[in-house]
């Protein structure tokens, strides 16, 4: 199966007639490098890669500023440019140097596989010469509408290689070979140095209570570590686009809500790999199912939302509950009620919560199906189709 480009392609290209530096992030795997050179060969300039993991690339920047300044006029792509922080006072400098003598916008592409704001407290000497992009795994818009193109992207996740393996076993395999390469080499990076083995089983913890509130000190008494330590290490997590904390919503309210922030593992692949789901059938009928389908559709919603939208959830201690609020322009609140249901009906629950936060818009996103009303002002749409 061949995909076809990614939908980032053009945002990039954008970004890059604009600002003299463009920072495309994400998780490892997810497809930068492939965009990346994508864009080098369409490119009106010439360009150059570097993967800064590779040593011979590396060398190539043993004096960084004489090497900087041979490729004026070219597109210097920069991989994994997290590894190497002290390169942003030179592109600082490379990008002045550059704007002074006419050459303003697409002089850097940099690829991360650490979060924007991890990456910022590297560099902000680029502040106003910078753009930022996230690239996510595949998508249900991109690998298309049919039901067992949307099962499929499910069960295996959107990373790539998992995603188009041959089969599921040989997809499930590769899902195990990333985990342990996170484990073994990305976590230490950028975290406190610690067993592999119990890291393994805090990600495993996150995946089985997939959609969750954090409980901190439940999460510390099963690991025998603290509550500082469960903390620090799912901010790691999501700081490598592994784990995503959905926010409870802050609004105005006389209600009394609950306070701990939603977990998902982000990639519902990774989900199962790591409670040992290997397929369609075995997770149909595990108990994990609905929560890892709401996960799975929170992140399919969340990567196509405009970051001018602000995400989170609502729950009261009486039990009222959204599943995701979205903020948007305009004073819009859209209230998203997510279950993996051939009959949808909105609850009472849900129709409550929305008149306590002033939805101004109820939907309630079913797997597949056309868009009809429910009543009281909801519409039911499956989740290809829905689009804030």
């Amino acid at each position: 199966m061949v995909m076809t480009t990614r939908r980032a392609l053009p945002d990039v290209l954008d970004r890059l007639a604009s600002f003299p530096a463009v920072a495309l992030l994400g998780p490892r795997q997810c497809g930068k490098t492939t965009l990346a050179l994508e864009i080098a060969g369409t490119s009106q300039k010439p360009a150059t890669y570097l993967d800064l993991e590779r040593d011979s690339d590396l060398a190539k920047l043993g004096e960084a500023e004489l090497f900087l300044a041979t490729q004026s006029g070219r597109l210097l792509i920069l991989d994994e440019i997290q590894r190497h922080p002290n390169l942003f006072p030179l592109l600082r400098s490379e990008i002045d140097r550059r704007s002074r003598a006419g050459e303003r916008a697409g002089q850097f592409l940099v690829l991360g596989s650490a979060s924007r704001d991890l990456l910022r407290q590297s560099s902000e000497s680029l502040a106003g010469r910078i753009a930022y992009l996230e690239l996510a795994p595949f998508t249900c818009d991109e690998v298309g509408a049919r039901d067992d193109d949307l099962d499929r992207l499910w069960v295996r996740g959107g990373f790539p290689r998992s995603y188009l393996a041959p089969d599921d076993e040989q997809s499930f395999r590769w899902r195990g070979e990333f985990i342990s390469t996170y484990l073994e080499r990305d976590i230490p990076l950028l975290g406190p140095r610690l067993p592999a083995e119990l890291m393994r089983r805090f990600w495993t913890l996150l995946a089985f209570g997939q959609g969750t509130q954090l409980n901190a000190a439940r999460l510390a008494s099963n690991l025998s570590i603290s509550g500082q330590s469960v903390k620090r290490w799912l901010d790691v997590l999501t700081d490598l686009y592994m784990v995503r904390q959905l926010p409870v919503w802050t609004g105005a309210t006389s209600r009394r809500l609950v306070k701990a922030p939603k977990v998902y593992v982000r990639d519902s692949g990774l989900v199962h790999r790591l409670t040992n789901l290997p397929d369609l059938d075995t997770l149909l009928g595990h108990p994990l199912c609905g929560e890892s389908w709401e996960g799975f559709a929170i992140e399919q919603i969340l990567v196509r939302v405009p970051d001018t939208w602000t995400a989170s959830y609502y729950r009261t201690s009486a039990g009222a509950e959204i599943d995701l609020v979205l903020e948007g322009p305009r004073n819009r609140v859209v209230a998203v009620e997510i279950k993996r249901t051939s009959t949808p009906k909105a609850s009472a629950g849900f129709l409550r919560a929305c008149e306590d936060i002033g939805a101004t818009e109820r939907w309630y996103v079913t797997p597949r199906g056309e868009r009809f009303p429910l009543g009281h002002g909801v519409q039911a749409i499956g989740l290809a189709d829905f689009a804030v």
